[in-house]
């Protein structure tokens, strides 16, 4: 991006819906599952769920309120791009651009609906949106992030004896992103690894497609092999990706302010800061409090970080992610220059 305009991350705002969901609350539906001593299954003390007759479209208008508390009203009402992801679409054949946009009262220019992101979505939006107003068009952009399986997916009653079930929890997050030097975006690395996009499936027994209808219930189809292959790639893309950032950009990993990372269990995270040579003060942790929010999980404890005074004027913060089994990983450092 060199010699062109500087695009800033300004603000992001963040929504947890309902109260916080304690450990006992699965423990109480635990089956025999020959995981559940898997380090990938070792749940968060507490995580959220979205509500009943709660949307992934609810829950970005209640994220973006606090942009327009911060800011006003026109912040949201003049946005020329917005760039959305859920991870369950209120709707499976289009996805919710759309719907946001009417709900808070945008005529964005540009509507764009992101899939393949995964947990590191926010990543990818940032990329998307900052090379779109580079290049002219636009001047602001809205990303809007929205996890909700966790209280519709994983808290089916067959599911939720699993014990994969007590890992999601959900929540949604929005960032502006503007024609601005305020807080650059210093750089984005996005690498698609294709050759793993099969490796997350689907589980229903009796077997049948997701559409079909039947008695079984979707889960995700995790087997020892898989879960040794998805730690493999995760504990290895996301420093991947973060290093690459820091060579561009001239900064040792050992002087990033502060990492945000997706937060899928204890062991990334641990791994991921002990690989990038960061003590723990340095790299937020949110599982016990949210568990694993995917998508939404950069922007929601980027916001945390923000509100509770752990990003400073100056600070340089490195956001790194990887979806899925590992078919994408993306890493993106910010200077963040304070909420204006």
């Amino acid at each position: 991006m060199t010699g062109q305009p500087s695009v800033s991350l300004l603000d992001v705002a963040s929504y947890l819906p309902g109260e916080p969901i304690g450990a006992d609350y699965y423990a109480q539906f635990a089956d025999s599952d020959e995981l559940r001593d898997n380090v990938m299954f070792r749940g968060p003390s507490f995580r959220h769920h979205v509500g009943p007759e709660e949307s992934a479209t609810d829950m970005i208008e209640r994220a973006a309120q606090g942009l327009i508390d911060r800011h006003g009203r026109d912040v949201v009402d003049n946005v020329d791009i917005l760039i959305t992801h859920a991870q369950m679409p209120d709707m499976p054949f289009y996805g919710g651009g759309g719907a946001i946009a009417h709900r808070l009262g945008m005529r964005p220019s540009w509507v764009l609906d992101l899939h393949n992101g995964g947990c590191a979505a926010f990543v990818l939006a940032l990329n998307v949106a900052r090379r779109l107003i580079a290049s002219g068009e636009g001047r602001t952009a809205l990303i809007a992030v929205a996890q909700n399986a966790a209280g519709q997916v994983f808290d089916q009653p067959g599911v939720r004896r699993k014990a994969q079930a007590a890992i999601p929890g959900d929540g949604a997050a929005v960032g502006l992103v503007a024609l601005s030097d305020q807080s650059p975006i210093l750089d984005v690395e996005c690498r698609t690894y294709g050759e793993y996009a099969g490796d997350m499936t689907l589980a229903i027994d009796p077997a049948r497609k997701w559409w079909q209808p039947g008695p079984g219930e979707a889960c995700i189809g995790f087997t020892e092999t898989k879960i040794a292959k998805v730690l493999a790639r995760g504990n290895r893309q996301v420093p991947e990706v973060a290093f690459a950032v820091c060579d561009r950009i001239g900064l040792s990993s050992k002087d990033i302010d502060l990492l945000v990372t997706n937060q899928p269990n204890r062991v990334f995270l641990r791994n991921w800061r002990e690989a990038l040579e960061l003590p723990e003060s340095r790299h937020l942790d949110t599982y016990d409090e949210c568990g694993n929010l995917f998508g939404a999980g950069i922007p929601v404890n980027l916001d945390r970080a923000i509100s509770d005074g752990r990003l400073e004027a100056g600070d340089v913060v490195m956001m790194a992610a990887f979806a899925h089994a590992g078919d994408f990983a993306g890493a993106a450092a910010v200077r963040w220059g304070g909420r204006g």
